[in-house]
């Protein structure tokens, strides 16, 4: 039992209701670290941040939905320099990296990149980067929000393999929407801006050396630009990089999760965890998880177990009912929503949700059991405020076949 004051009870002690602050701030404080693009994304208005790889991340500059029609529409600028950057390099630097992602990295040229996951001995998985091929024994991994640094590190020791595995000074802006390949055409010249989807280059812009890939995290036609030195450089680049867009309507934004969620991308630490395997949230393609490639990932015999035991509960697409939700990246969900089938039993939480502005309804992810995946199960979902019919649906919600991005 929690101690409490002579003559005094928890009860006595709790809070009122009316002293809860509906929007706390965010420490600004030298402890948390900051992107090398803080300064200037923060000069552009950021209206709220979270913490994101120990790095403070905009997320929004005051208002998602017309964040969202920007990048629908025409070109944003995104700082992303949270994406922390691990090197592998060295003579072992294929066969480790292969080791610890369930692709079959044979099938990675240099100049390519994958999304792939780091997967546990258990097959949880621990984070889902892009990796770049940027030579044939050096590879990077742009990081979702875990520490993966340390991870690889262990396992490299532990394992006595020649790599060197060290989180490099290369920051990553994105630059996104059906108005950036005009943008990085401008840049870089059009023979980058035209390479194909999931690709890289090396260039230069002015005299500031950059890797650019035709990647991001919009479901739109994207690029990121990975500057090297970027402590040194990051200013001049955010610069250059908002000079070659302005005249094309550039709007800074941050990582648009309407438009994320309508595309049916999952985000680290609430759609996937160390408690989510590669199979449960939708990844079961055999190019994604390949279980019968030679190398012995980790996490490769506990899936081979759960592929043969099937499947106790999936990610699907949920409609959810009433009225509109917030943009998922405004505070309006703290936490996963509640999922009842219509007997009233648990059966999975919600774990992303927004309104969609251009589908008008509300729309979301959710992990539950398997008896409740099949389109038209009805169910009820119990937001913070209130209870709603929802019902099963195909995700993504949009572009199904994913074709915007590569355009």
């Amino acid at each position: 039992m929690t101690d409490v004051l002579p003559g005094r009870t928890a009860v006595d002690l709790a809070p009122e209701p009316s002293s809860t602050v509906v929007s706390p701030g965010i420490l600004l404080y030298p402890r948390l670290r900051k992107s090398p693009y803080f300064w200037k994304s923060r000069a552009h208005g950021v209206a709220m941040y979270s913490v994101y790889n120990h790095t403070y991340h905009p997320r929004h500059y005051g208002d998602p939905i017309a964040e969202y029609w920007a990048l629908l529409e025409d070109v944003t600028l995104w700082d992303v320099g949270v994406e922390r950057q691990i090197e592998i390099a060295g003579p072992d630097a294929f066969a480790f990296t292969n080791s610890l992602v369930p692709r079959d990295l044979n099938k990675c040229a240099v100049g390519q990149c994958k999304y792939v996951f780091l997967t546990a001995p258990d097959g949880g998985i621990i984070n889902d980067p892009v990796l770049l091929r940027v030579e044939s024994d050096r590879f990077w991994l742009s990081l979702a929000d875990s520490d993966v640094g340390l991870w690889c590190r262990a396992l490299a020791h532990a394992g006595g393999w020649d790599v060197q595995v060290r989180e490099i000074d290369v920051a990553p802006v994105q630059v996104q929407g059906p108005k950036a390949k005009a943008v990085v055409t401008d840049l870089v010249g059009a023979e980058v801006a035209e390479m194909p989807y999931y690709h890289l280059r090396h260039a230069v812009i002015d005299d500031m050396e950059v890797v650019v890939s035709r990647t991001g995290y919009s479901a739109e036609i994207g690029y990121e630009i990975y500057l090297h030195d970027a402590v040194r450089n990051a200013g001049r680049l955010w610069d250059r990089v908002w000079e070659a867009g302005r005249p094309h309507g550039m709007r800074p934004i941050g990582p648009c999760h309407i438009r994320r969620i309508e595309g049916g991308m999952l985000a680290y630490g609430c759609d996937i965890t160390l408690d989510t395997n590669p199979l449960e949230v939708g990844y079961d393609y055999t190019w994604m998880v390949d279980l019968h490639q030679e190398a012995d990932f980790v996490g490769k015999d506990a899936l081979i177990r759960a592929k043969e035991r099937g499947l106790s509960r999936s990610m699907v697409g949920v409609e959810i009912g009433g009225a509109r939700l917030g943009s998922f990246n405004d505070g309006s969900m703290i936490e996963p929503f509640t999922v009842r089938d219509e007997a009233g039993e648990v059966v999975g939480t919600v774990t992303s949700a927004c309104w969609s502005p251009r589908l008008e309804r509300n729309i979301g992810l959710a992990m539950v059991a398997t008896p409740s995946t099949p389109l038209g199960t009805t169910l009820q979902i119990a937001t913070l405020d209130d209870v709603r019919d929802g019902v099963v649906v195909e995700k993504p919600f949009v572009d199904p076949r994913k074709q915007t991005p590569k355009g």
